[in-house]
């Protein structure tokens, strides 16, 4: 069976292809352009993005493939009520258009729910999603620990542990990145430049019982900044701080849910020194390659498959 996957998340569209027989997935994915020294787009501006980039993406993808016989598709941000985003409706257009076109189904999922099938297919532990397990998301707009359960008309039923009181983990990244003069979505940006670093700076994570505060660490990177001390540094320290922060968060859900699989999701969980960290302190830690962590729609592909297996209502 081959599968279609589309997600138009707030800075990437993403299209996939999933073959079940091979087990193999076929990505194509293009980040949104956003001016130098903004912090990003406004919706309206992602969602014209988005439709600009996606029939260049799916031709790509689908010249040398056979026609899928059904699409998933990113929906909404999570699985709760009032979960919305403008930028999704993209994706959503598309796939309804080639459902009506081809005669196949559609079916729909939450862009969570396909960074945590994505994340479980790159870790190569996808029979995970049979049984409860421990999950991360850390991304430009979620910081979330969470409890995960097979569901019934949708692929996971999630509880939440632990979340952010404030700003996510990737929009702190992202904004001290720009401070900094990087590109933005300056995940892989400042990494590279905290790799130049000489020198620790101190610090401790905000954590409130399983939840976390993170908009003290923006302000003490521009703090830095204004002191002088050098961007290498300046980098170093907002990552480790952020990879303290959900270390701390996922020891705290690990010791509340004992021997439960925990598998790390979303863009953040690209960072490698953030990876190391906890992959040191969290046994049976599970970790997808970058381009299964990133936004993607390998996810929603994969989610699609097991759909059509499991008989669950499409759109």
């Amino acid at each position: 069976m081959i599968t279609l996957g589309i997600d138009t998340s707030n800075y990437t569209t993403s299209a996939a292809l999933f073959d079940s027989q091979s087990g193999q997935a076929t990505q194509r994915g293009q980040l949104l352009p956003v001016p130098k020294g903004e912090k990003g787009l406004r919706q309206s501006d992602a969602v014209f993005a988005h439709l600009k980039q996606l029939p260049t993406l799916l031709e790509q993808l689908m010249a040398d493939s056979p026609p899928p016989e059904c699409v998933g598709v990113s929906l909404r941000p999570r699985d709760v009520q009032g979960s919305y985003m403008p930028c999704f409706l993209a994706g959503e257009t598309t796939a309804r258009a080639i459902g009506a076109a081809g005669k196949i189904p559609v079916f729909g999922f939450s862009h969570q729910a396909g960074h945590i099938a994505a994340a479980l297919f790159g870790a190569q532990s996808l029979d995970l999603a049979s049984a409860p397990f421990l999950a991360f998301h850390a991304s430009g707009g979620t910081t979330e620990c969470l409890n995960v359960k097979p569901g019934q008309d949708i692929p996971f039923e999630i509880t939440l542990i632990g979340e952010t009181l404030d700003l996510s983990a990737g929009q702190v990244i992202d904004r001290v990145g720009v401070m900094l003069g990087l590109p933005f979505p300056a995940g892989p940006h400042l990494e590279q430049l905290a790799e130049k670093s000489a020198n620790a700076l101190p610090g401790k994570p905000v954590l409130k019982g399983g939840n976390c505060c993170l908009s003290g660490l923006e302000n003490q990177s521009a703090a830095l900044i204004a002191k002088g001390h050098p961007p290498a540094d300046v980098a170093a320290f907002c990552q480790c701080m952020v990879g303290q922060t959900i270390l701390g968060m996922a020891q705290l859900a690990a010791s509340e849910y004992p021997g439960l699989p925990f598998v790390f999701a979303g863009g953040v969980m690209c960072n490698e020194t953030i990876r190391k960290m906890i992959a040191g302190r969290i046994a049976g830690a599970k970790f997808a390659p970058a381009n299964l962590s990133a936004d993607n729609a390998a996810g929603p592909a994969i989610l699609a498959q097991m759909a059509m297996e499991s008989g669950w209502r499409h759109c």
